[in-house]
């Protein structure tokens, strides 16, 4: 006979680039409290994200607008526990805290056949603290473009689950541009289906402290992907962003690049970039780079790329990283030919940052990102 108090639970493990193991599950009680001694943690100052690391007491402190063409569907789930998503499993304890948490299931979906000529817009506004939840499908031979506008203040866990049909063309663009007290921990999947195509673009300028982790998986050959970052820190700010490829089918791409500038005494980014290649996953072509500028003394970056391969037949694997200060040799070019001090380094700092924000569509969004990198300029050129 079995006890009747005994709960039997399923946990599974995902594989990690590092060749470590970690717990993916829904439940919170399979996850101990981080303390700042573990390696996907110790970045990230504990005392700052303590809130976020136990139940909230509030849980609704956000609210979600979702602005759509016709043809695109919104709805929320009833309220109560939402269900499990179907790619996304919480790999850390906020992540499931915010499922387990959240009130509602926000959900965006473009039906197949079907290409959306203006961007999705979804606004999560805070004003307290909260747990979010969003799933966007978009279903097979379709295209679409998704922005996450993320503002206001509070602590906030969220987790994005995005699912690609097959022979679809998505780009889902997440803007952190919280008030400077804001706290967010944040977890995006994609789930990349046969021969789809899908970019995302992650652009963090506002908030205190901003951890963003970034994970892909394929459901067939021929998923590519391609993640863009833009983020600038200024005092005292913390922005982390963690990203993990999982390539497990065979002939499927994956290209990052990530672009940081940082400013102010205290300023810290962290940027950590995992690509794993199973066994099976022949003819997979991935690349990773990530570029930080430091502006000013006081300011501190960390990058780790990782890659793991685990078989020979690959079509391309690399990965790169460098942090440096102003180039010299540019301010004295620049200056030479009668541009004044401020105008150079700002046109340097332009510089930095255009390949990856020329990258990001819509011209709208481009202006918006832009804007943003000139308004950091503000602080100290």
């Amino acid at each position: 006979m079995v006890d009747a108090t005994t709960v039997e639970r399923e946990v599974s493990l995902a594989p990690s680039a590092d060749k470590s193991q970690v717990v993916s599950s829904f439940d919170p009680a399979d996850f101990t409290t981080p303390d700042g001694r573990e390696e996907e943690w110790r970045f990230t100052p504990r005392r700052r994200m303590t809130k976020l690391l136990h139940p909230l007491e509030q849980t609704d402190g956000a609210t979600i607008t979702v602005l759509g063409p016709d043809g695109v569907t919104s709805d929320e789930t009833a309220q109560g526990p939402i269900e499990p998503g179907a790619f996304l499993v919480p790999i850390d304890l906020p992540s499931a805290l915010a499922w387990q948490g959240a009130n509602a299931l926000q959900l965006v979906t473009v039906p197949p056949n079907t290409e959306v000529d203006e961007p999705i817009v979804v606004t999560v506004a805070g004003h307290g603290d909260s747990y979010q939840a969003v799933r966007i499908t978009v279903e097979h031979d379709s295209k679409a473009s998704i922005v996450i506008d993320h503002r206001g203040s509070g602590s906030h866990a969220t987790n994005v689950e995005v699912e690609v049909g097959a022979r679809s063309n998505v780009t889902v663009t997440s803007i952190q541009d919280w008030d400077r007290d804001a706290t967010h921990l944040g977890r995006i999947h994609t789930h990349v289906g046969r021969d789809a195509s899908a970019t995302q673009v992650v652009a963090t300028f506002g908030g205190d402290l901003v951890r963003i982790v970034s994970t892909v998986s394929f459901d067939g050959p021929g998923g590519s992907i391609d993640l863009l970052g833009a983020f600038f820190a200024d005092e005292g700010q913390h922005l982390e962003h963690r990203l993990f490829v999982d390539h497990s089918q065979p002939h499927c791409r994956s290209n990052a690049i990530y672009k940081g500038a940082l400013q102010g005494e205290g300023a810290h980014t962290v940027w950590v970039g995992d690509v794993l290649i199973r066994a099976n996953a022949v003819g997979t072509d991935t690349y990773e780079i990530n570029r930080n500028l430091v502006l000013t003394p006081g300011a501190r970056a960390d990058s780790i790329p990782n890659l793991e391969i685990e078989t020979g037949e690959i079509s391309g694997a690399g990965h790169a990283s460098a942090t440096g200060r102003f180039d010299d040799e540019q301010l004295f070019y620049l200056q030479s030919r009668g541009i004044p001090a401020e105008n150079a380094r700002r046109l340097v700092v332009v510089g930095f940052f255009a390949d990856v924000l020329a990258k990001v569509p819509g011209d709208e969004l481009k202006k918006r990102l832009w804007a943003a990198v000139e308004q950091e300029l503000q602080v100290t050129l």
